[in-house]
């Protein structure tokens, strides 16, 4: 009995020694974390080749919620059609088979570098042209292990998508550029990919796009059912509107520029032909240069954009400045013929006129019998004209009634002028007109379609 209590009392004080050796030595816990995942990843203990159970151990689904932070979008590119962006991308899930001791909290998580060392999520970007990883100076990827189980996996990434846009009211237009995620070979059965509760997408501050500005962005689901199956996909929508100040700089200001400078030819001399050829020749030319040089930054869409109609007009009023004075000059030539056969006209009246009052004196001057002689049927050169003719011949020479248009252009003698002057007032009131349709159709469509 005395044995057996001696031996009771050595255990206590060897167990009292050992608290008090424990207590006194300071703990490594960066070797417990060896010691941890060499627990829990290592051979034969853990298999990355099968995927964790679902929730609460049954086998449903593995749920893997994402979130995204947008560190910068560097291009919108018209022509290809595609936008660069540069993201942090995490996901994380739960794998019951991760679970370990933390050590009365000390250990927050286990963070590893090695992608492969856990299972992980087969997702892919399915609108991706180009991507690649950062790997200065060291990879930017981490996996965090947290005591339940928990993986978060994080990467920095940069990508090239594509983005089908509709360009029918460039440059007034709003684009829709979407982000998706899918898995590539789970089915809906086996994965499941949701938004993170909260904020799923974050943008950095003060986001600078030289001719775009994020207006807002929208997240949704878009799984797909293909002869496979069902796959769980997610898509951000990103709303972009084009900045409207660089093309009415560059664009717009320039055409109504080169429209009003072509105008200027309807205040030069009809005479002037050099000077109006050159003028308008030159403008067309410009105006064509500049259609083109906006269409080479465009791709060659089927239908027709806003930028056309405004470029397709301005290049129809220069056009119309030249062939206006094609038409003054024409008409300048057909006023001297009808100015020269007037003068003709006028010179054959007056000595017609003249020979019919020579006729009349020498009938008065006649016996007083020939007064009853009938007058010939047929009249011979050189006879005196009568009076019908004299009264045509004034008729001819009197001027038309006076009327208010009338009475304006009868300031204007020649039909050219009265092109020129017509050409002053109608050029500028059309293509203010047309401004005034421009701007009201495709403003308000704009914010139809934004509706």
């Amino acid at each position: 009995m005395f044995a057996m209590h001696k031996h009771t009392l050595f255990l206590i004080i060897l167990h009292v020694v050992h608290v008090v050796v424990c207590t006194n030595v300071k703990i490594n816990f960066r070797e417990k974390e060896k010691e941890v995942l060499d627990q829990i990843l290592g051979p034969g203990r853990y298999d990355a080749r099968i995927r964790p159970s679902g929730l609460n151990g049954t086998d449903g689904p593995v749920k893997v919620r994402v979130n995204i932070f947008m560190r910068s979008i560097s291009k919108i590119d018209d022509v290809t059609m595609e936008y660069s962006v540069q993201l942090t991308f995490r996901e994380q899930w739960l794998d019951e088979r991760l679970k370990f001791n933390d050590f009365g909290g000390r250990i927050k998580y286990l963070t590893l570098t090695e992608a492969n060392r856990v299972w992980m999520p087969d997702l892919f970007f399915s609108n991706e042209k180009e991507g690649h990883f950062h790997n200065i100076i060291m990879p930017n990827v981490y996996i965090r292990i947290f005591p339940y189980g928990s993986v978060l996996y994080s990467i920095r990434i940069s990508l090239t998508l594509s983005c089908p846009m509709n360009l029918k009211l460039y440059p007034l237009d709003r684009q829709v550029c979407s982000l998706r995620m899918a898995s590539y070979g789970w089915t809906t059965d086996d994965l499941v990919f949701l938004w993170k509760e909260g904020d799923p997408v974050q943008v950095v501050k003060n986001l600078h796009l030289p001719r775009f500005t994020l207006e807002k962005f929208l997240t949704d689901y878009c799984n797909s059912k293909t002869n496979t199956g069902e796959y769980s996909c997610l898509k951000v929508d990103l709303l972009f509107k084009r900045e409207f100040s660089y093309y009415l700089i560059q664009i717009y200001i320039p055409c109504c520029m080169l429209v009003i400078v072509s105008w200027v030819s309807f205040w030069l001399d009809q005479g002037a032909v050099p000077a109006r050829v050159s003028l308008g020749v030159t403008t067309l030319l410009t105006m064509a240069t500049q259609t083109s040089g906006i269409n080479a930054s465009l791709p060659p869409v089927s239908y027709t954009k806003a930028i056309d109609v405004w470029t397709g007009v301005c290049l129809t009023f220069v056009f119309g400045a030249l062939l206006e004075f094609a038409l003054v000059n024409y008409a300048s030539r057909s006023d001297m013929h009808r100015e020269n056969m007037k003068k003709q006209r006028q010179r054959q009246c007056e000595l017609e006129h003249a020979a019919s009052m020579d006729a009349t004196s020498d009938l008065m001057d006649t016996d007083s019998n020939a007064t009853f002689a009938m007058k010939p049927l047929v009249r011979h050169p050189g006879e005196p004209m009568s009076l019908d003719k004299v009264r045509q011949c004034e008729i001819h020479m009197q001027p038309d009634r006076p009327n208010c248009c009338r009475s304006w252009l009868s300031k204007f003698p020649t039909r050219s002028k009265r092109i020129d002057v017509i050409s002053r007032i109608t050029f500028p009131l059309v293509f203010a007109l047309f401004n005034v349709i421009y701007w009201s159709t495709y403003l308000f469509r704009e914010d139809g379609e934004e509706s």
